[in-house]
C-alpha cells in the first residue's frame, strides 16, 4: 500500500511446529503472525541519492505546457531590458529570446523564424523575413546589414541576435510587428539543419553556425532546410501549431 508519507508492506508469518519425538504429543501450537513494515517515502536511504535526468511519462503531459518562452528588447550591453521609446533608422535592435524550463531536462533554445509585418501575424502583406529556414538569419545576407546571432550564447536556454532597424518602403506607418517562432531541443542533441542558429559571415562569404558543424547551415543558401516528408505533409501556415515545445511570440516595434 502506498500513502502520501509511506510505502506499507504487509505479510503473514506462518509457524507450523515440527512433530515431537513422540508423534502422539505436541509441545507447541501453530501460529500466524501478521507483519507490517512502513518505509518513509520522503527520506534518503543511502548517501548516494538518485538524481534522475529524465521526466517520467506521468509528469510529461503536465510539464509540457509549462515552458515559458519570452522575447525581449535589450539595451546596448545586454544587461537589462530596453525601455520601449522608439527607434531611428541606423539603430540596432538587440533581441533576447529565453525559455524558463522549470524542472525540465536541460534544453537548448532556437529561433526558428522571425517575420516583420505592419500587423500582428505572419501572413499579412507586406511582410519581411528576418529569420527563416529553421534558424537562418537571412536579414544578415543583405549587403547593407550587420544582423547576426550573438556568440557565444550566455546560456543554453537563451539566444541573442541583433538586427539593423528598417521600415517598409512606401508606407508611412511607424509601428512594425515582429513575430518569432521559438523552439527547444534537448541540450545533448547536436544541432542539425532543422535546429540551428546560422549567421552570414560577409568577410568569408559563407554561413556560420552558432554551434555545430558548418554543413548544417548550407541549406540557408538554398532555402530548403526542412525534410521532404514534413514539407509535403504541412503547408507553411500549418507548420507551427503553437503547442508542445514551440512558442509563437510577437514583439511590437516602433521604427522611425
Amino acid at each position: 500500500q502506498v500513502t502520501p508519507e509511506s510505502l506499507i508492506y504487509r505479510t503473514l508469518l506462518n509457524y507450523e511446529p515440527s512433530p515431537a519425538s513422540n508423534p502422539v504429543i505436541i509441545r507447541n501450537n501453530p501460529a500466524v503472525i501478521p507483519i507490517e513494515c512502513h518505509y518513509p517515502r520522503r527520506e534518503n536511504v543511502s548517501s548516494n541519492a538518485i538524481r534522475p535526468t529524465w521526466a517520467p511519462f506521468s509528469s510529461t503531459l503536465s510539464a509540457e505546457e509549462r515552458l515559458m518562452f519570452s522575447l525581449r528588447l535589450m539595451n546596448e550591453d545586454w544587461t537589462s531590458e530596453r525601455p520601449f521609446t522608439g527607434f531611428q533608422l541606423g539603430d540596432v535592435l538587440n533581441i533576447q529570446a529565453e525559455v524558463a524550463t522549470e524542472s525540465h531536462v536541460p534544453l537548448r533554445l532556437f529561433v526558428d523564424s522571425c517575420v516583420a509585418a505592419l500587423s500582428p501575424g505572419t501572413d499579412s502583406s507586406p511582410h519581411y523575413s528576418i529569420i527563416d529556414f529553421n534558424g537562418c538569419l537571412v536579414d544578415g545576407r543583405s549587403d547593407d546589414t550587420s544582423s547576426a546571432f550573438i556568440t557565444p550564447r550566455p546560456q543554453e536556454d537563451m539566444l541573442r541576435f541583433s538586427i539593423d532597424v528598417f521600415r517598409f518602403a512606401g508606407d508611412t506607418r511607424n509601428l512594425i510587428y515582429i513575430t518569432c517562432h521559438l523552439k527547444v531541443t534537448p541540450v545533448d542533441q547536436a544541432p542539425d539543419p532543422l535546429n540551428k542558429a546560422c549567421s552570414f559571415n560577409k568577410a568569408r562569404n559563407t554561413w556560420a553556425p552558432l554551434e555545430g558543424t558548418r554543413d548544417i547551415c548550407s541549406c540557408c543558401e538554398t532555402g530548403n532546410c526542412e525534410s521532404p516528408a514534413l514539407s509535403r505533409r504541412l503547408n507553411p501556415l500549418e507548420r507551427w501549431p503553437g503547442r508542445r515545445f514551440r512558442r509563437h511570440d510577437a514583439n511590437g516595434k516602433v521604427l522611425a
